[in-house]
């Protein structure tokens, strides 16, 4: 008879996760390390599958990718599933169910919000946690509790197709906003949270040749220095409770395999101490891609003994596989009572024992527009204006030509990992257009017919968002629009359709030249998105045709790029009087494109990427070590880094104007701070335009450090400012000397006399205020605990 002591809710989680562990068969203990498609458990309609008494003998700990249309829908299927857990298995162990939260709650009839890229474009890491706040109540709502965001990774090659799920090239600006992220989603308490999930662990986003899911190579003091940076700032902030393993090799393992990276660094140096959440096929890949098992059961005791604790999305190498390689003496039972331990502790902490079902009563009206306004003022303050010569803020009453393949399509303002761009990819499915989604190849037609009806992309965002098109969201403001495609993404639509926009610019009194990319899941024409990565970032070719076929008419044009990463512009953008980027901004993407453009609101969105001249550059990113790239000062006589082309970046990171001015002035700072001192720096911004705004002013330091090379620079701080015309804001940031350690010459972490220049502007270009300040005293060796990874800011009216 079963001892039922782990239910007493008096005791600390982690007592009552030893308790049960105890109660445990080694098939059960497996089976609590396997998620499950949840149409192997019931049908659409909640009944049992015909699997389901197979599985209910060892029920499997987590179940993966329930998206449903609504969220009672949702509700209801996670009620049944959850009593056939609870209610008919042997001790009745909650599952945990996961799902994508990147860009909103990722299921039918939830808000969606802008991509990575373009919360990082807003610079405001205090609306990214009220998005989590919303998206941790609706989940726990539906009773989902385990989300699998936020991209921690920090995007250094734009080749690579997901950057836009990203926060950018800086690890500082990744970090601030995966702590927002982080902080939102999980609260203060998790017993009225939802698990975070700091993803792809570890260099993911600079693979060889920028090829998804490629080798990652780097040495130690760039993977422990840089690419931690973000995870160890939301574990040690945040209390950041789940990480995922990156597809990647480091220094030639997988990672899914390593226990140096999954044990040693992310939980012995970082000090991690929640569970790991396997990418969906990690331990088939170590078998069938990386080649370094020859069976399942191989890749089970590979990954079990690295530190790898949950198997998403179906069992494959745990479950019975695993239960079996223990029995045989070549898997450990501690390695896996210890990741069994790990997950039954967070469900626990989840109060899932006590509280398993979701609400009982959801109001899918309600819920659909919850978050609409938090939505609209992401999508604001992303928008980037790059370049202006005065044409812009437009004049209201013009006639205007949009033109391009984002003129009249509001479909491709949601990337993947939204709720639209799942269906355009489910319903691809359905009719046959792709094999399967990633980790779905055994996907039920059946199911997906009983959930959702089919539905044209252009009118589910609509329907579903309210979302328009820029030519629709520009004629709240023009006299006149005149629209015309004219080119697809990447392909030509004829002689006859560029014509057709040739007219129409001529006949109008400007022209928005609304380009850019898409992203898309595996299905359908992109530029961007998983698995689908490009060797030149340059615009594609038929854009660039139609662009100079309209600019041949001599009519004033702004450029409008929507994108999730940079793109290599050509001559015919670059010499446009105006340009504005906008990222995937999700339902309000293109009003706030049009309200930028006719000056209803006043730009501060700063680019959280480097944007570079060629394809060549790569990587052009700002924080290039001392005397790398383009921070290599130029030999005698020679008069530039390239013989064919400038080595800098076409537009920094950062970079982001206004129709206003701001002047930075009257600095005061610390001199001279000891290795466990605080430095203050000071400055005024004074709004010295014509209209109210807000800029991001950035804190950029350069420690000079002995014996390793170091950043040429690093963005240390930052905040954003609102401000009247003649308004001033005193603005204090106190950087911790806490905040600059390094991997020192003697490989220990360390904080070290030096000095420190430093310069504050409002991009990674604008050294518009400079000075120093000398730490002095004992070299500091840190651990983890002892770090600090966020300045404080401190904002006044002057």
């Amino acid at each position: 008879m079963p001892s039922d002591d782990f239910r007493d809710a008096r005791l600390p989680a982690d007592e009552r996760a030893t308790l049960l562990l105890r109660e445990l068969t080694v098939e059960e203990k497996c089976h609590q390390l396997v998620s499950v498609m949840p149409w192997t458990l019931v049908r659409a309609d909640g009944s049992d599958s015909d699997e389901a008494e197979d599985w209910l003998r060892h029920p499997p700990g987590h179940v993966a990718q329930l998206i449903t249309d609504t969220p009672a829908k949702l509700a209801h299927l996670v009620e049944s599933i959850q009593r056939q857990a609870v209610e008919r298995t042997r001790l009745g162990i909650p599952v945990l169910f996961h799902q994508e939260a990147l860009s909103g709650f990722l299921a039918g009839g939830h808000m969606s919000f802008p991509t990575g890229t373009g919360l990082a474009a807003a610079w405001s890491p205090e609306l990214v946690q009220q998005m989590t706040e919303l998206i941790r109540r609706q989940m726990i709502r539906t009773g989902v509790r385990h989300a699998l965001s936020p991209v921690m990774d920090v995007a250094l090659d734009p080749r690579w197709g997901r950057v836009h799920e990203t926060y950018g090239e800086d690890p500082y600006l990744c970090a601030a906003l995966s702590v927002a992220f982080t902080r939102g989603l999980q609260g203060d308490d998790l017993s009225r949270g939802v698990l975070a999930t700091g993803k792809h662990f570890l260099g993911y986003a600079l693979p060889v040749g920028g090829v998804n899911t490629s080798a990652y190579e780097g040495g130690m003091r760039q993977t422990r220095d840089l690419f931690a940076y973000p995870f160890e700032a939301a574990i040690r902030l945040a209390g950041l409770r789940s990480v995922m393993n990156s597809y990647a090799d480091v220094d030639g393992i997988p990672v899914g395999a390593s226990r140096e990276v999954l044990t040693d660094l992310l939980r012995g140096v970082l000090g991690f101490d929640g569970f790991v959440s396997s990418d969906y096929t990690t331990l088939d890949q170590l078998v069938g891609r990386q080649r370094v098992a020859d069976t399942a059961g191989e890749a089970a005791c590979l990954a079990i003994a690295a530190g790898l604790d949950v198997e998403m999305p179906k069992p494959y190498g745990y479950g019975q596989v695993l239960a079996e390689e223990v029995r045989r003496g070549n898997a450990d039972i501690a390695d896996v009572d210890t990741s069994v331990w790990r997950v039954l502790r967070a469900k626990f902490e989840l109060g899932l024992f006590e509280n398993p079902y979701p609400a009982e009563h959801i109001d899918v009206a309600a819920v659909a527009v919850e978050g609409t306004e938090l939505s609209r003022e992401l999508a604001r303050r992303s928008v980037v204006l790059a370049k202006n010569d005065g044409i812009l803020p437009l004049a209201e009453g013009l006639d205007v030509a949009v033109i391009g393949p984002h003129a009249d399509s509001a479909k491709l303002q949601f990337a993947t990992y939204t709720y639209a761009s799942w269906r355009e990819a489910t319903d691809a499915v359905l009719s046959g257009e792709l094999g399967n989604m990633l980790g779905s190849d055994d996907v039920t037609t059946p199911w997906y017919k009983g959930l959702l009806a089919p539905a044209e992309p252009e009118e589910l965002v609509h329907e579903r968002f309210g979302a328009r098109s820029i030519a629709a969201e520009t004629a709240d403001y023009a006299g006149q629009v005149r629209i015309e495609q004219g080119t697809t993404l990447t392909r030509s639509l004829g002689e006859d359709a560029v014509a057709r926009a040739v007219e129409i610019a001529r006949e109008s009194d400007v022209v928005v030249l609304a380009l850019g990319g898409a992203s898309l899941w595996f299905t359908g024409e992109r530029t961007e998105g998983e698995a689908s990565d490009t060797a030149d970032i340059s615009l594609p070719a038929a854009q660039t045709r139609l662009a100079e076929a309209v600019a041949a008419t001599g009519r004033p044009i702004v450029v409008v790029l929507v994108q999730g990463r940079a793109y290599a512009l050509p001559e015919v953008v670059r010499s446009a009087p105006a340009i504005v980027m906008a990222s995937y901004g999700g339902p309000f993407g293109p009003k706030a494109i049009a309200e930028v453009l006719f000056g209803a609101i006043n730009p501060s969105g700063k680019l959280p990427y480097s944007i570079p001249r060629h394809s060549g550059q790569i990587p052009v990113h700002h924080h290039q070590k001392a005397g790398s790239g383009y921070r290599n000062p130029l030999p005698p006589s020679v008069g530039r880094h390239y013989l064919d082309l400038e080595a800098t970046p076409l537009y920094p990171f950062a970079h982001g104007l206004s129709y206003t001015d701001f002047t930075l002035h009257d600095l005061s700072h610390d001199a001279r701070i000891d290795t466990d001192g605080t430095a203050r720096i000071a400055l005024t911004v004074t709004n010295s335009g014509p209209v109210t705004g807000a800029t991001v002013v950035q804190l950029y330091v350069r420690v000079n450090a002995k014996g390793v090379t170091r950043p040429a620079q690093q963005l240390a701080g930052f905040c954003r400012v609102e401000a009247a015309p003649g308004e001033s804001r005193r603005v204090t940031l106190r950087l911790s000397a806490a905040q600059l350690g390094h991997t020192s010459a003697a490989r220990t972490f360390a904080v070290e006399p030096s000095r420190v220049d430093f310069f504050l502007g409002l991009d990674s270009d604008d050294r518009r205020v400079e000075g120093s300040f000398d730490l002095v005293g004992e070299p500091r060796v840190l651990s983890s605990a002892e770090r600090a990874f966020l300045s404080e800011v401190v904002t006044e009216r002057d």
